[in-house]
């Protein structure tokens, strides 16, 4: 497996195609960097301003988000290990038996999907079996959790990316058709999982209970769920289908409401939505902005905390919500590389929170409880890379000879040609880019397998399918030679052909554009595909993010192993001549 390097931006975001703030881009690229981890490992304090009472109720909340079923090892931060479950899990029982009264153990979406190959190759279900293994004997599957159940679940919009059905197997078990996997028969989840606002579209009412409330020494605690509104940017329609997203604020102050109405005071919204904290400067903790912003905002003001996600970046700070009132905002490090580590003191006589204290922890693999990985989350770490190993090594096509990434003096490659006429055909639009630093390995001749795709294109990257004109489709080209240097970083293309001059300035050096011999009309409006990095502007190729309409495909080591499965065998791929370089 190749090592990943954490970044901060969640891909889904990406995929709508929109920029960040130039600002926010800076912080973006430190993302993996100790520096950050240190800040985000600033404990943050709030107490109430009346003088405290005698005697108050602890209670801690353990918090993971946008685990993506890394369960085992290969990430880094500045070169030293982080994350895997198996690290996770021992850094969050330490805490657990630290705590001074009861934990609860919560994640705030993305829980699956995205994932490394040997849990997406087992359907996910991993990442499902490891969160079981947190609970407590409260905790059962097939929707028998008892009332003392300490985990608690929402969706994030990966949860959906296969669809309905198989994010309710998923939570409510039994086989996939290409199972069984790890568990015969899959037993789904052991804790609840829920959404206010993801609503079937009949009747309106939630697909999965809003809310759950739990008992901490007689007090009512309330934890509210809520995927982010703009999911279905992130989603194809057929994801979709039946399902109606609501505003986030909105819904969770619905039942807020409802809640208070039965004398709950204490009350947590985890919410699959996030934003960034700026670097912290002068002793001052920095702020808080992004998406997640303007709900916290209008958040009723009996919201305590706020546990967020999707953003692939921390924040802990306090905010104020809707009725003036501070509340904390929190949202841990990705990949199980972090989780957030939240202490609340409640007044047994009002039950509202009176203090709360949160921070940031790493999960370095090279110290403290990393150096202890949790033995049984370990065997399962295990399974996980043997059956998905296995199943890596199938057989899915032969290739006649090497297909590699050389490319020739216009930019060109036989294995670039393969990979854009692969999206091409699954997105089913008129033209493909690829960027061809998201190719990192070649087909070596003989048998392929699907992990040899997943080595191919290892980033779990989503395609995207977007409108664009012929002008736009002319400044893309002409973006290859910008921001470095004037030397070019080439598109892999499918379903056109064009010629460039090195000798003209860059940002004009596309001379023609060609669709089967004709040249491309610029205000006429075409479909492409592109994935969703390059979508989001990545790569200085900013002019898809003015594509229109995009809707969310499969992943790019699918798309390739389904068209190489389409081809004669063995297969064969060859430089065609699509991009032409004069001078």
């Amino acid at each position: 497996m190749n090592t990943t390097r954490i970044h901060i931006f969640e891909r889904g975001l990406i995929a709508a195609g929109l920029l960040m703030l130039a600002g926010l881009a800076a912080i973006g690229a430190r993302a993996g960097d100790s520096e950050w981890r240190e800040q985000a490992g600033r404990t943050v304090r709030w107490q109430a301003p009346a003088p405290r009472a005698e005697r108050t109720l602890p209670l801690q909340l353990l918090t993971i988000n946008d685990f993506h079923s890394q369960i085992t090892a290969g990430q880094e931060v500045d070169g030293r290990p982080v994350g895997s479950a198996p690290v996770l899990a021992a850094y969050l029982k330490e805490a657990q038996a630290q705590a001074k009264g009861k934990t609860f153990l919560l994640h705030a979406g993305d829980q699956v999907g995205a994932s490394q190959p040997q849990s997406a190759l087992l359907q996910d279900e991993p990442g499902i079996m490891f969160f079981n293994m947190l609970g407590n004997s409260h905790c059962r599957t097939g929707g028998r959790s008892g009332p003392d159940c300490d985990l608690i679940g929402i969706p994030g919009n990966h949860e959906l990316d296969e669809g309905l059905p198989e994010m309710l197997r998923l939570l409510t078990g039994g086989d996939h058709r290409l199972g069984p996997f790890l568990e015969h028969p899959y037993q789904g989840a052991a804790f609840p999982t829920i959404c206010a606002n993801l609503v079937q579209t009949g009747t309106g009412e939630p697909l999965l209970p809003p809310y759950v409330v739990r008992t901490v020494d007689g007090i009512k605690v309330g934890f509210i769920g809520a995927i982010l509104h703009r999911a279905s940017t992130f989603l194809s329609p057929e994801s979709l289908a039946g399902l109606h997203i609501l505003d986030e604020a909105d819904t969770i102050n619905r039942y807020a409401r409802q809640l208070k109405a039965e004398g709950v005071r204490t009350l947590v919204a985890i919410v699959h939505q996030g934003g960034y904290q700026t670097p912290a400067t002068d002793g001052a903790p920095g702020r808080l902005v992004g998406d997640i912003v303007p709900i916290v905002e209008r958040l009723d003001g009996e919201i305590d905390v706020v546990v967020g996600g999707h953003t692939h970046t921390f924040h802990n700070i306090l905010a104020e919500n809707g009725g003036g009132r501070p509340v904390l905002v929190v949202q841990a490090w990705p990949k199980g590389t972090g989780f957030a580590d939240i202490d609340l003191e409640i007044s047994p006589e009002t039950g509202d929170v009176v203090a709360m204290t949160s921070t940031i922890v790493t999960t370095w693999a090279d110290s403290g409880p990393g150096l202890r990985p949790d033995p049984q989350v370990a065997v399962l770490a295990d399974r996980v890379q043997e059956r998905g190993n296995a199943i890596a090594a199938e057989v899915i096509a032969r290739a006649a000879r090497p297909i590699t990434r050389a490319s020739n003096e216009a930019g060109e490659s036989a294995l670039g040609d393969l990979i854009a006429d692969a999206q091409r055909q699954i997105m089913g639009t008129d033209f493909a880019f690829m960027h061809p630093e998201g190719i990192e390995a070649d087909i070596p001749s003989g048998a392929l397998t699907k992990g040899d795709h997943f080595t191919v294109q290892p980033a779990n990257l989503n395609l995207i399918k977007l409108e664009m004109t012929g002008q736009q489709i002319y400044d893309l080209l002409n973006q290859q030679w910008s921001g470095d240097g004037g030397h070019g970083r080439f598109l892999q293309v499918s379903g056109l052909t064009y010629t460039w001059d090195a000798g003209r300035p860059a940002g004009q050096r596309v001379v023609a554009v060609q669709r089967n011999g004709t040249p491309l009309d610029r205000q006429a409006v075409y479909t492409v595909a592109a994935n969703e990095y390059l979508a989001g502007g990545g790569g200085n190729f900013t002019v898809l993010t003015r594509g229109a309409n995009p809707v969310v495909g499969p992943f790019l080591a699918e798309a390739l192993m389904q068209y190489v499965q389409t081809r004669p065998q063995p297969i064969a791929a060859d430089i065609e001549g699509r991009i032409s370089r004069l001078n």
